[in-house]
């Protein structure tokens, strides 16, 4: 049986520390796997379109940096140390995401949300709540949080303008993704939130939504 490794105190902040400065400098995320858009050609766009693209991606991004504090909140939280190191690997995955977001969105000439450290600390407070109220609510939590992310997706692919085939493909990979760790918190023993719960949950996304849209 493989052993799971014990993080020292000092292991745990270097950890945290290097993952609140991959997730909000500008450009310090670097992805594990390479962009899925990189080989689709750039198509001519109106500024219309480009601003209500970029506007997408902002969000996209955003949702990436409160799921990287959630993980984060989370790892910290949780009681057993193999829920910690699943928090942990998911949170690595999600580093693709955010590289990817950020590279679409410089690339449609606009920049991350100013609202990105303010999402991040309220995330990490949730996530340390909900970790601290049991893995299998923890657990339960990121499957919920990551059903909500996939209903964001597939609004966003049905309202990218029709040329951006760049941001289509980074969002459908992202689908995949977020699909597969629901299914994967669901299977390690989360529960499932009653529809009140998620009610809340939805109405808090699109207070995010909503504000980092142009900010």
């Amino acid at each position: 049986m493989q052993n799971i490794r014990q993080h020292t105190p000092l292991d745990k902040i270097l950890i945290g520390a290097d993952t609140v400065l991959k997730t909000l400098i500008p450009g310090a995320a670097e992805p594990y796997r390479p962009n899925p858009a990189r080989a689709e050609a750039e198509q001519d766009m109106t500024p219309v379109e480009r601003k209500h693209a970029a506007g997408l991606m902002r969000i996209n991004h955003t949702g990436e940096v409160c799921a990287q504090a959630l993980y984060q909140g989370q790892s910290v939280t949780a009681k057993l140390p193999e829920v910690r190191e699943q928090m942990e690997e998911a949170a690595r995955e999600e580093i693709d995401h955010l590289a990817w977001c950020e590279q679409r969105i410089r690339q449609l000439g606009s920049r991350p949300s100013l609202l990105n450290p303010v999402f991040y600390g309220l995330s990490f407070g949730i996530g340390a709540a909900a970790g601290a109220a049991g893995d299998k609510y923890s657990l339960g939590f990121v499957a919920a949080t990551e059903q909500q992310v996939c209903k964001h997706l597939e609004s966003h692919l049905q309202e990218l303008p029709s040329a951006d085939q760049k941001s289509r493909v980074i969002l459908e990979q992202m689908y995949i993704d977020e699909e597969q760790h629901a299914d994967q918190a669901l299977n390690a023993g989360g529960v499932r939130f009653p529809v009140p719960v998620k009610m809340a949950m939805k109405l808090m996304s699109k207070v995010m939504t909503k504000s980092v849209y142009r900010i």
